[in-house]
């Protein structure tokens, strides 16, 4: 047992090196702690509750007093929110070497509190996109309550809107939640347009700089990725370059389908399923799988 006990202690201590800790981006003895994905989580939870009440957390009835709840809740959000968005900066600050006052967090946290009910709006859209472009689809309630796209859409117009705001590492952690939730990867940074929809959903990818068109849907499988990217003098990928589709509005990209590189896919076009699509698109196109003639290939079996 007492050699156990000094392999414990030997082992927390070399944990515990300042060498070890900034292998993995830790400054020993900093007051300020990093983002945590706890307290993502909870936000996540309280922005949904707050966008869509009785659908995720708790149902408003008359003797809750709706006034007191949701006042407390979206409360309870801005406090929590005002410390991750100090952290995620702290992070930023130290590979920069500055420093992000008080005062821009705070006034980032009262953006994103005052945007929330435009992000309602766009949800709304969203949800009844979905509605009605899925016949299955019982009402928007049951889209709301149970469909996985539209927890990943919320979560990435939170993302986004923290993205925009220029809150580092914290948009990607919420759009993280979702993927884990959902199998829908969609990177913060896209620009999505009006009423989206996503069918299914698994397995979508939505890379960085794509922009997607108002009314567009999407089904599983489906990749907005980009091709190969440069590289600086030392090896390294060269950030922030546009490398991944533009969408177009009123379109369908149907399941397994992968559109690459910086190209237009035109407004009103269809793309059908398993459809490598590397150059641009024109608007109003329907671009299709080439069909195997089976019947030439059974006739030559037979003739043998």
């Amino acid at each position: 047992m007492d050699k156990y006990r000094q392999i414990i202690s030997d082992t927390v201590d070399r944990l515990l090196a300042v060498e070890s800790l900034r292998q993995v981006g830790v400054n020993a003895g900093e007051d300020v702690a990093l983002p945590s994905q706890i307290a993502v989580d909870e936000i996540i939870d309280l922005v949904r509750t707050i966008i869509f009440p009785g659908h995720f957390g708790h149902h408003i009835t008359p003797r809750q007093n709706p006034l007191y709840w949701l006042g407390t809740t979206v409360d309870r959000l801005g406090q929590l929110l005002s410390v991750q968005v100090r952290a995620a900066f702290a992070m930023l600050d130290r590979q920069r070497g500055e420093v992000t006052d008080d005062a821009c967090c705070e006034a980032v946290t009262e953006e994103f509190i005052a945007g929330l009910p435009l992000v309602r709006e766009a949800l709304a859209l969203d949800a009844r996109a979905i509605y009605l472009g899925d016949p299955a689809a019982v009402s928007v309630d049951e889209v709301i309550c149970s469909y996985p796209a539209i927890r990943a859409i919320t979560n990435y117009r939170v993302a986004n809107m923290l993205y925009r705001l220029g809150v580092p590492v914290l948009p990607r952690m919420i759009c993280e939640r979702a993927h884990r939730e959902t199998g829908i990867d969609i990177h913060p940074g896209a620009t999505i347009g009006k009423s989206f929809m996503i069918d299914h959903g698994t397995g979508v990818v939505i890379g960085e700089t794509a922009i997607i068109g108002d009314n567009v849907k999407l089904y599983q499988g489906v990749t907005l990725g980009a091709r190969s990217f440069p590289t600086d003098e030392g090896g390294n990928p060269v950030k922030g370059l546009a490398r991944h589709p533009i969408i177009g509005d009123n379109v369908v990209i149907y399941a397994n389908s992968t559109i690459l590189g910086r190209i237009t896919v035109g407004s009103d076009s269809v793309i059908g399923g398993n459809i490598w699509v590397a150059d641009d698109v024109e608007p109003g196109s329907i671009v299709l799988q080439a069909r195997a003639d089976n019947t030439i290939r059974l006739n030559n079996n037979l003739s043998r």
